[in-house]
């Protein structure tokens, strides 16, 4: 027994704090499980076809058929894909009853067209609205859809759901001000609940952002020689 374990025996000085080892392995040994869990989510059927020879055969054709049946599901609910403008007398029914059957995003945009935020937040509601179907976007100047609405109160995003206000946004300050981007929007979604983290479209686009990243550095570097 050595002087200090005579010292702790005695209470004179503190126990040793237990190893940090056990927690940091279990730590490691459930990020493996995890992304082990997780290494297909991000493939297609066509790269699942791929890993045949890699993976458990009858594993694969069961995530196959999951993969198949969220395809499906979200084919069928992606019956929106476009910006709906809106008119204040049919308000409740296409955004507060609509958002009884899907998430419904309203962006109330400046009446001027000098305001930065809008014109971006215009352009980025088309590219969403076109990828994911399933949400319903629309858009209303701002002093249309409620009288007397300041446009430095713009642009304006309303989340609906349930026929109720889920979230409101004023300005896009909150995000990343001028420099907001899809990305951005994607995790505000995913924040709110209308889209899962592990969606396989938010996987795909990420994918693509890590290659493009990929790609315009090795053409930097090219350039560079």
């Amino acid at each position: 027994m050595t002087r200090n374990d005579i010292l702790r025996k005695h209470g004179v000085i503190p126990e040793k704090p237990p190893s940090p080892t056990p927690i940091i392995e279990e730590a490691l040994t459930e990020a493996r499980r995890q992304a082990h869990d997780n290494r297909l989510n991000d493939k297609n059927l066509d790269e699942l076809n791929e890993l045949e020879d890699d993976e458990d055969a009858h594993f694969l054709e069961q995530y196959r058929k999951q993969r198949m049946a969220e395809l499906a599901t979200m084919s069928r609910a992606s019956v929106f894909n476009q910006v709906y403008p809106l008119q204040k007398p049919d308000y409740s029914r296409d955004v507060t009853e609509a958002s009884r059957a899907a998430f419904v995003l309203v962006h109330l945009t400046s009446s001027l067209g000098t305001n930065v935020e809008s014109q971006l937040l215009t352009e980025l509601w088309r590219v969403l609205a076109g990828k994911f179907g399933d949400i319903k976007f629309c858009e209303m100047r701002g002093d249309m859809c409620i009288e007397g609405y300041p446009d430095k109160n713009t642009p304006t995003i309303l989340i609906y759901r349930d026929g109720d206000i889920k979230r409101q946004i004023i300005t896009l300050r909150e995000l990343a001000g001028s420099n907001t981007s899809t990305q951005d929007l994607e995790r505000l979604l995913v924040d709110v609940g209308a889209l899962k983290s592990n969606d396989t479209r938010l996987l795909q686009s990420k994918l693509r952002d890590e290659l493009s990243a990929t790609n315009g550095r090795n053409g930097w570097q090219d350039d560079s020689e």
